[in-house]
């Protein structure tokens, strides 16, 4: 009778647990959202990035392409086609010079110069002059042009440190002249700039030759 009365309880179903799932969800939900969220961070660290690249190439290009810079102008050589002097007692010179002019751009476009005119001096004394045709010189480029050029002492007759000079067999020149013109950018950005020359020169009477050439 006791083995009758034992009764048997049959274990209960188990059934899925609905919290589970629920935080199963939400940890994929979680999930989804952190990977969205370093994409996004990623993407904007990109664009930080490119815009700071963009930055650095304008400040580059600006510092470089679009700065402009004045062109140098100088005289860099001169031979003589006549060199007539006397060094008796009224000392004078005739002298038909070939002068070569250099015009250094360095900028990123072409310097084009107006008509310019070039003159040379003993002390304040002007004993030659030439015009200088406009023209341009090409971007980072120097423009290389001679003229011809007559120098005479016919202002210097009675000057005593003229006639002394001549006597040592040296007379001190200098050379003095501006362009005026525009630096052309990218054929659309011009900038005016004008360039000043002014060189100092020796004429060796004995050797028939200029030395001594300085420019500032």
């Amino acid at each position: 009778m006791a083995d009758n009365e034992q009764q048997v309880h049959p274990m209960p179903p188990q059934s899925h647990n609905p919290r589970s799932k629920h935080d199963v969800e939400t940890a994929t939900t979680e999930q989804s959202k952190e990977l969205r969220h370093q994409k996004q961070k990623k993407w904007l660290l990109y664009g930080i990035a490119f815009i700071i690249f963009q930055t650095g190439i304008i400040a580059l290009f600006s510092l470089t392409v679009m700065k402009v810079r004045n062109p140098k102008f100088r005289v860099r050589s001169a031979t003589f086609d006549t060199f007539d002097v006397v060094q008796t007692t009224n000392p004078s010179f005739n002298l038909k010079t070939n002068v070569a002019l250099g015009i250094k751009n360095t900028n990123f476009g072409p310097y084009k110069y107006d008509n310019s005119t070039m003159y040379f001096y003993y002390g304040e004394t002007e004993v030659g002059s030439v015009v200088i045709p406009k023209s341009k010189a090409q971007f980072r480029r120097t423009k290389k042009i001679t003229i011809a050029v007559d120098l005479a002492s016919t202002n210097l007759v009675g000057n005593t440190q003229f006639a002394s000079d001549m006597d040592s067999g040296i007379v001190p020149l200098s050379s003095r002249s501006k362009l005026s013109g525009k630096v052309e950018l990218m054929l659309i950005f011009k900038k005016k700039k004008s360039v000043d020359m002014d060189c100092t020169m020796d004429v060796n009477i004995l050797t028939k030759e200029l030395q001594n050439l300085k420019c500032k």
